[in-house]
């Protein structure tokens, strides 16, 4: 059974898909911008602000399915320069500490409103 998770203190979706699905014991976690929530704007034009409004928004979808950030297995990290790659590293290393999920990293041409990142999650427990 697939239970479609949505809160409003998290960026709404703006186009044909869920924040995120839980299927099972499995949360799927779209693919998340970083936009803050209460204006749907862009934080800041700056890497590193822009990496941690995206973890941010995915903890609070996370936490709204009734999830932590230990139950992240897994994320996608989409960069528009992969230059960026140490920047976006340093706060993605601050915002998991010891914990470390599986991850990709790609360099990508465009993302969603010109933002320089994009991260998804998926989230397991028992």
């Amino acid at each position: 059974m697939l239970k479609f998770v949505s809160t409003l203190n998290a960026p709404q979706a703006i186009g044909p898909y869920s924040q995120a699905v839980l299927a099972g014991q499995t949360l799927y976690v779209s693919g998340q911008t970083p936009l803050v929530p209460e204006t749907m704007k862009i934080v800041s034009q700056e890497i590193k602000a822009q990496t941690k409004q995206c973890l941010d928004n995915i903890k609070t979808i996370v936490e709204a399915a009734g999830f932590e950030s230990e139950n992240i297995v897994k994320c996608g990290v989409f960069l528009k320069d992969m230059n960026m790659f140490k920047d976006m590293n340093s706060v993605y290393r601050e915002f998991f500490g010891n914990h470390k999920p599986a991850r990709v990293t790609v360099e990508v041409s465009r993302l969603p409103l010109d933002a320089l990142v994009e991260i998804d999650a998926i989230c397991y427990k028992e």
